[in-house]
């Protein structure tokens, strides 16, 4: 595990509207459905979500992708320690870390533990970009920690050690690799009892197999991979739907935007759309 060590700032408490309900989603036999405002609202949040080191391009997608309704519903609160799986580029660790500060952790695919490759150098850029994000602003990322995992066994902390365990988007490429149950099972473990397992994903209208390319998984096969790895699902959200998207596109969910993996002609179809629809599940150990 690396650290950054610098000090941090104090955010700006800059509050943003209150947030949308969410229309209920039966899922699963036992769980219940649920919207959002269910916990209560964190100044802190807001103010993360309002602050100036947030990126335009990133601000601009917060009509997607939801992040005060998703957190909130989440049960995400200040003090907590929260590893979000595979940041990415960083679109939520930029709220997340300056808000929770040390409590913020990235786990990031160990390069190392890859074979010499593609798979491999694109690992390597992309921790990289993020702890280049991380440093260029230490005020707001300084206390944020990296953990590095290999996908193979992975291991993402002490076990009983995270209040939360969050990943947005990433269940699609863990089961094409199959990778998908070790990395359930590696949420259980690092969780303390009672933590909270939250998950965004692009919804299938129905189970896909394995080896499916158009990024979408069926709401039923990512609850099973939760429940077989040991968690109860708690509630599910509709907060990241998208009644526009029929899942109909040449390259799947890369079709839409923020991708656009389309031809140019085709640009207003795909921008009416939107971002994908994605369930939006609360698990709990």
């Amino acid at each position: 595990m690396s650290i950054l060590r610098k000090s941090s700032a104090l955010l700006p408490l800059l509050l943003l509207a209150a947030c949308a309900s969410a229309q209920p989603a039966g899922t699963s036999p036992g769980a219940r459905s649920a919207g959002v405002g269910e916990h209560a609202p964190d100044p802190l949040l807001d103010a993360a979500l309002g602050g100036s080191w947030r990126s335009p391009a990133n601000v601009a997608r917060d009509q997607y992708r939801h992040p005060r309704e998703t957190l909130t519903f989440f049960g995400i609160e200040t003090g907590q320690t929260v590893i979000e799986i595979t940041p990415g580029a960083g679109w939520y660790a930029e709220i997340l870390a300056p808000w929770l500060a040390d409590g913020y952790i990235a786990a990031v695919v160990d390069p190392a533990a890859l074979p010499a490759g593609s798979g491999r150098t694109y690992q390597d850029t992309a921790r990289g970009r993020l702890e280049a994000r991380f440093a260029a602003a230490p005020a707001q990322f300084s206390r944020a920690r990296i953990v590095a995992y290999d996908p193979a066994a992975p291991v993402l902390g002490a076990p009983g050690s995270a209040d939360a365990v969050l990943t947005f988007r990433n269940v699609h490429n863990w089961r094409s690799a199959g990778q998908a149950e070790g990395m359930f099972k590696a949420f259980h473990a690092v969780l303390k009892p009672g933590g909270v397992l939250g998950v965004v994903e692009h919804r299938a209208r129905a189970d896909v197999p394995a080896d499916d390319k158009s990024g979408y998984v069926g709401q039923a096969q990512v609850i099973a991979m939760a429940e077989a790895a040991g968690f109860r699902l708690d509630a599910s959200s509709e907060i990241n739907a998208n009644p526009r998207d029929d899942r109909d596109h040449p390259n799947g969910v890369w079709t839409l935007p923020p991708t656009n993996r389309h031809d140019a002609e085709d640009r207003q179809e795909y921008q009416a759309i939107g971002e994908s629809d994605r369930m939006t599940l609360r698990f709990v150990k």
